[in-house]
């Protein structure tokens, strides 16, 4: 049976309504005292991903550094996945992003808060990425080699990390990527990790990249890209052996215009938890 002009146009709307619904379901849910001994933190939702049972995304974690530290969760959205969000990144996952008070990164109070929002949101808990930069890539390093059983695979921007023995962090796939002229955080932060990797032979899961003439604040441009979303979406727990996928390759100039590169959509709601 042949559809009339009418009834075309009809289903051709409604689709459009349905796909606009759930695009405006996207939303950013802040959360302040909620989960005991951990931080405050915002929950980024693509369309309908808050029934706990049906949520079956992957999770991303980005760490901040230390100029977004403090108690002002607004702060957050300054530079990073959120702000990326909501100036066009296309991304179907759900994000955490807690706000560190001051001090390094607490591996076991992120741990606390990752478990809390999969309990409560839910989320493939094979599928779970840390990405962070500075004070927030020695919190990405700290994290996987705390905990390299419970993160699919993590990205160090311009850090390094606490850890005395670097051997946990060639259980899992690791990208550590740092700028040459970086004058705040120097490259031998990161280097002492790959090179240790190296020397054993425990590379198998690392990628690395030194990116000539990058100043530190530059990588921050790298939440914008969805090159290294994609890579650490590549990767999996459940996957025998835990191999690194390669990707693509990075070099200077995709770090060119970023901004640009998204296209804004429509304003993405911000709300705040309420205990249940």
């Amino acid at each position: 049976m042949v559809q009339s002009p009418v009834r075309r146009f009809l289903a051709v709307l409604a689709l459009l309504l349905i796909v606009s619904g759930q695009g405006s379901a996207r939303r950013f849910i802040s959360h302040t005292g909620v989960v005991e001994g951990s931080y405050d933190f915002w929950y980024y939702s693509p369309s309908d991903t808050l029934d706990a049972e049906s949520n079956n995304l992957p999770t991303v974690i980005f760490l901040h550094g230390r100029s977004l530290c403090g108690n002002n969760l607004q702060m957050l959205f300054k530079y990073g996945t959120l702000d990326a969000l909501e100036r066009g990144l296309e991304l179907e996952a759900n994000v955490i992003a807690p706000q560190n008070p001051d001090g390094p990164w607490n591996p076991e109070k992120l741990l606390n808060l990752l478990d809390w929002c999969l309990t409560e949101y839910g989320g493939d808990s094979s599928r779970v990425y840390v990405m962070g930069m500075s004070l927030g890539g020695f919190g990405t390093m700290d994290f996987c080699g705390t905990y390299p059983d419970r993160l699919a695979a993590g990205i160090s921007l311009c850090g390094g990390t606490s850890l005395k023995d670097f051997s946990s962090l060639s259980e899992l796939p690791l990208w550590i990527i740092h700028g040459t002229a970086d004058k705040s955080v120097p490259l031998k932060d990161s280097k002492k990790v790959v090179d240790d990797m190296l020397v054993r032979r425990k590379n198998g899961r690392l990628l690395y990249d030194w990116l000539s003439g990058f100043s530190h604040g530059i990588l921050a441009r790298a939440f914008y890209l969805p090159v290294f979303y994609d890579w650490l979406f590549s990767h999996s727990l459940a996957e025998k052996g835990r191999p690194m996928h390669p990707g693509a390759g990075i070099s200077n100039a995709d770090f060119e215009n970023v901004y640009d590169k998204l296209t804004p959509g429509d304003p993405i709601p911000r709300e705040k938890y309420k205990k249940h």
